[in-house]
């Protein structure tokens, strides 16, 4: 059984890996000329299921408009001539109910869970060397309203088993030492001890190349320019001029898969969220973070790699633009220099930016089509580095026809109406087992 994988970021890497351990012979093909070359590259490098959220939250919609006067604003929004950029608006606000936001996040950390365990066994097994950190997280809060709009996020951790803890500033010094100069500025965190942190882009190269060796052909500086359908199947994908057949394909092409599908007639609600990051090399190792913080005012991340610092933030709604705006910058040489004035010089770090894949509802959209042999595996948003290896893994149960490790509700495009999936079903007695995010078997 051949299967076609269409990208090589985090997520299409991780669907290769686990389709080829699942039997199949794959190919991935990718308009550059390496993996994780777009918005794999230079994510913030957290690996946090704890924090698993979406961005449609009770509260965002009156903070969102206060955001449009701010210099420093976590949330973007640049109205353009895109239908679909106020499409997905209105989708989003839809979504941001105290209801709906507790179905979405428990949806996004029963996947960002399992998919934590996925990647600590398959490094275990290969012994890949990502510059990983297993340290945890740490929510940093200014205001007593940030720490109380917590409380909410903080049920569905004590719901779900996950480990955490509040923190006063004596406990983040802590853990954060190099914060003393700055530790008065917060009342409190919010510490997720089990979270940890890697570079993704390395990550997906170490993945890659373990692929190739185990078979999987890679195939980059190919464009993929159309998908073709005959009755209910995929007949072919169209790559530099050439037909190209495979039995099952997967779109893991992040922002750029509804343009693939809408000719198709399946309307993808993933819209472009624009992100930026800033790496700063080290210059005093015992100023800089031990691990992630996340400075909730700016929703900027900030983690420790080997040698480096990263800020990466903002989540901007502006299309398919990467332009690097000089006052976005500023944002992240702001929020590092001001955590970690002695850590690294912020002037001396690289610019990046990419497009993160984003629903609506905040869950990604893994599974079948109403194309027996299409299945999709995107609109991780802010969390692909998280929820890779468990996406991956799973779709190449479903792909495969194996009972899947976790329950499948809400996973695939049928929960927006419009179509729906063939998904196996997990079996009542198996909840429970799925709960727990068993990896084995």
């Amino acid at each position: 059984m051949r299967a076609l994988v269409l990208g090589s970021g985090v997520i299409g890497t991780s669907s290769a890996w686990y389709l080829s351990r699942a039997g199949f012979e794959v190919t991935v093909v990718d308009r550059e000329p390496g993996p994780a070359r777009e918005t794999s590259f230079a994510n913030a490098g957290q690996i946090s299921p704890g924090y698993a959220a979406p961005w449609a939250a009770p509260g965002v919609p009156l903070k969102a408009l206060k955001w449009l006067f701010s210099r420093h604003a976590p949330l973007v929004i640049k109205p353009g001539l895109d239908p679909h950029q106020y499409i997905w608006l209105l989708q989003m606000l839809r979504n941001c109910t105290a209801a709906r936001y507790a179905v979405n996040k428990a949806r996004m950390l029963r996947l960002a869970r399992y998919s934590a365990e996925c990647l600590n066994e398959l490094a275990d097994e290969f012994g890949i060397d990502y510059e990983a950190r297993k340290l945890g997280t740490l929510q940093l809060f200014r205001t007593q309203a940030q720490l109380d709009a917590a409380a909410s996020d903080i049920a569905v951790l004590d719901q779900y088993g996950v480990s955490y803890e509040l923190l006063d500033r004596a406990g983040i010094l802590g853990v954060e030492p190099a914060l003393a100069d700055v530790v008065d500025q917060f009342i409190g965190a919010l510490r997720l001890p089990n979270d940890q942190t890697g570079d993704c882009e390395l990550f997906t190269r170490l993945l890659a190349e373990r692929a190739r060796n185990a078979g999987v052909e890679f195939r980059f500086n190919a464009t993929v320019e159309a998908i073709e359908a005959s009755g209910d199947r995929i007949a072919g994908v169209r790559i530099d001029g050439k037909a190209e057949r495979a039995d099952q394909y997967v779109l893991a092409l992040g922002s750029y898969t509804p343009r693939l599908l809408a000719p198709l007639g399946i309307r993808l609600p993933v819209y472009p969220l624009k992100g930026y990051s800033l790496t700063v090399p080290i210059t005093d190792a015992a100023m800089a973070p031990v691990s992630t913080l996340l400075d909730e005012t700016y929703k900027v991340a900030v983690t420790r790699f080997d040698r480096r610092i990263r800020a990466g933030g903002t989540a901007g709604v502006c299309g398919y633009d990467l332009s690097l705006p000089a006052r976005r910058r500023a944002t992240l040489e702001k929020v590092v220099a001001g955590l970690f004035p002695r850590g690294g010089d912020p002037k001396q770090g690289e610019f990046w930016t990419g497009l993160r894949p984003a629903t609506p509802d905040g869950t990604p959209v893994i599974g079948s089509t109403k194309y027996k042999n299409l299945f999709l595996n995107t609109g991780h948003g802010t969390l692909g580095w998280t929820m890779a290896c468990g996406s991956g893994r799973y779709l190449a149960d479903l792909m495969a026809g194996a009972m899947p490790h976790i329950r499948s509700e809400g996973l695939d495009v049928s929960r927006y109406g419009w179509h729906r999936g063939s998904a196996p079903r997990m079996p009542s007695h198996q909840h429970d087992a799925a709960n727990g995010f068993a990896v084995s078997g």
